[in-house]
């Protein structure tokens, strides 16, 4: 297993770089760059071009006036020491502005994967269980209905749901009396109080899908030889499905484990604009559109490096729950 895991993370060092390398190059591909916008916001506002000097300075202090494989050599190298660099909008260093955020979208992404497999797997096998009955076209019409309503539609609605019912305004982790105030438990009970709509907003989509594959893989499962081996054997009919039906069943969902996490980070950009979530997907689209280079790159990459720890983890957990699996 450590070989593998080393073999594993070995694999995984060029396609960061060439994710690196695609995200630069894509981040710069539209005309000018950030200081070329900020030109033109500042002679539209003071009606001459007095602030040129101050842009050909900031060019070169950011190293804009470098070409691109040098800026990229720099970005990547400073990058590895644990130097993200300085975001053009904010003027501030790129660690100061990504960290809080980062522990938010994980708590949530956490939050939403734990949710989606705890409703997702029972429900799935109750389905299967009791295939064609009213409760399995019940469940299958919710499924076909989460998965077609778009998360931030799903997210305005319980917002306003909420705040029509309790009189709570659900915007953003925490009331205003808490923003900026140092950790205490207050602030702890707020932030639950408020992280209970983005986890389901985000984690219902996912909870549908799941649950249309744990029933299909279990009904596939259900069907084979060794099943209907268990049941002559007199076993009782939980016992079939749990022990014997469900171990095989579950292994799909296992597998696809990795790849749900950046799904869910990629889905949360939209639901954190509509909620106003201090996430790293409002951040991210606010450096890509203006072009902040430093910042998106950074942020991209942190999320290459989850899916790419995820899908390790997904791969390691799969060989603990399917012994067939051996990995040389």
């Amino acid at each position: 297993m450590t070989t593998y895991i080393l073999r594993r993370l070995l694999i995984a060092l060029p396609t960061l770089i060439a994710i690196s390398v695609v995200s630069f190059i894509i981040i710069q591909l539209p005309r000018g760059d950030y200081l070329d916008r900020r030109i033109q916001e500042l002679e539209e506002q003071y009606g001459d071009s007095s602030s040129l000097e101050m842009a050909e300075e900031l060019r070169q202090r950011y190293g804009l006036d470098k070409s691109m494989p040098e800026r990229y050599i720099s970005w990547i190298v400073n990058f590895v020491k644990g130097d993200f660099g300085q975001s053009f909008r904010y003027e501030v260093d790129v660690n100061e502005l990504i960290w809080d955020r980062i522990g938010f979208t994980l708590l949530i992404s956490v939050g939403s994967l734990l949710f989606t497999y705890i409703i997702a797997i029972p429900v799935g096998i109750y389905s299967a269980t009791h295939q064609y009955k009213f409760s399995d076209h019940f469940l299958t019409l919710l499924s076909f209905v989460g998965m077609s309503i778009p998360a931030f539609l799903l997210a305005l609605t319980l917002m306003v749901f909420t705040f029509e019912l309790f009189g709570l305004p659900l915007f953003g982790l925490f009331s205003s009396y808490y923003e900026g105030a140092p950790w205490t438990m207050g602030k702890v009970g707020d932030l639950l109080q408020h992280l209970w709509i983005p986890i389901i907003v985000l984690g219902l989509n996912g909870t549908a899908g799941l649950m249309r594959i744990m029933r299909g893989n279990l009904l596939d499962v259900l069907g084979q030889p060794f099943i209907q081996t268990a049941r002559a054997k007199g076993l009782k009919e939980w016992i079939v499905v749990v022990k014997h039906a469900v171990r095989l069943a579950i292994n799909p969902l296992v597998s696809i484990l990795g790849m749900s996490l950046p799904t869910i980070l990629s889905g949360s950009a939209i639901v954190s604009v509509v909620l106003g979530l201090p996430t790293v997907g409002p951040l991210l689209l606010r450096s890509l559109l203006d072009e902040d280079i430093y910042l998106a790159g950074t942020l991209i990459m942190l999320l290459s490096i989850l899916l790419v720890v995820g899908n390790l983890i997904a791969d390691i957990a799969l060989a603990w729950v399917d012994p067939r699996i051996r990995y040389e």
